[in-house]
């Protein structure tokens, strides 16, 4: 089995989303059976705790602004798979915490209760199975969600090698910008793989600054996925753009 990996897309208004279609091409190409999304595919910058409300980067920021970004993102991301002729994958799609934004302002503000809700972002619609915030899902043995979790705080685990000593399986999550990848063998022989990936767009955030944004931007292709063991190979969005552009 082959299982493509989409780490978060983080899609905003304003941003461009040409490397989501050479994302797509590229799953249509190769066709693997599963497709899993690591979750924040949608950004939704206006429901941010993080920047102060009333404050010049807050200006202009409106609910159906996002929304409507992440639809037009996998509206990209989903054309050429669902044009790619009898080609059905699973889609699994893990909800970040960016997502989950949606969730928290509606607990926050009883007046927002039913007016906005995760199905506003219809990935149902394009055939994903949408998972909850911090959900595992397991596919082909390995454990996918948006990221994992240390200690009674619920921190997430911040290194691909400690997800191997915390967690013993093979695992593979988003959240954190760059990629890292740690092996280990069980004292059986069999290979155990952890993979942090948190970044497949090509924008800068404001606040990693100047240095913090020189990190790593792709996907991966997961081949011959079996009980927990498989070959990962990861793709560049500039490799995808040279690619299909």
């Amino acid at each position: 089995m082959r299982i493509a990996v989409i780490p978060d897309t983080q899609c905003k208004p304003g941003q461009s989303y040409a490397h989501l279609f050479h994302v797509g091409k590229y799953i249509a190409e190769k066709q693997p059976e599963v497709i899993v999304h690591l979750g924040d595919h949608a950004d939704m910058p206006s429901l941010s705790s993080y920047d102060k409300r009333g404050s010049k980067c807050f200006e202009g920021r409106r609910y159906v602004k996002d929304i409507d970004a992440a639809k037009r993102g996998m509206d990209t991301l989903m054309g050429p798979i669902t044009r790619a002729k009898g080609y059905s994958p699973r889609m699994v799609m893990c909800y970040g915490n960016h997502e989950q934004r949606i969730v928290r302002a509606s607990n926050d503000q009883a007046e927002l209760d039913g007016l906005i809700n995760l199905a506003d972002l219809k990935y149902a619609d394009y055939g994903w199975q949408t998972h909850p915030f911090l959900q595992p899902v397991t596919v082909g043995g390995v454990v996918f969600a948006h990221y994992l979790v240390s200690g009674t705080m619920g921190r997430p685990i911040g290194s691909a090698a400690a997800l191997l000593s915390k967690r013993h399986q093979s695992a593979i999550v988003g959240h954190q910008q760059g990629m890292q990848i740690s092996t280990a063998v069980r004292a059986d022989g069999k290979m155990l793989t952890g993979i942090i990936a948190g970044s497949c767009y090509e924008h800068d955030e404001d606040y990693l600054g100047p240095q913090g944004n020189n990190h790593w931007r792709g996907m991966l292709m997961l081949n011959d996925v079996r009980n927990g063991e498989f070959e990962p190979m990861p793709l560049t969005l500039k490799y995808l753009k040279k690619r299909f552009a």
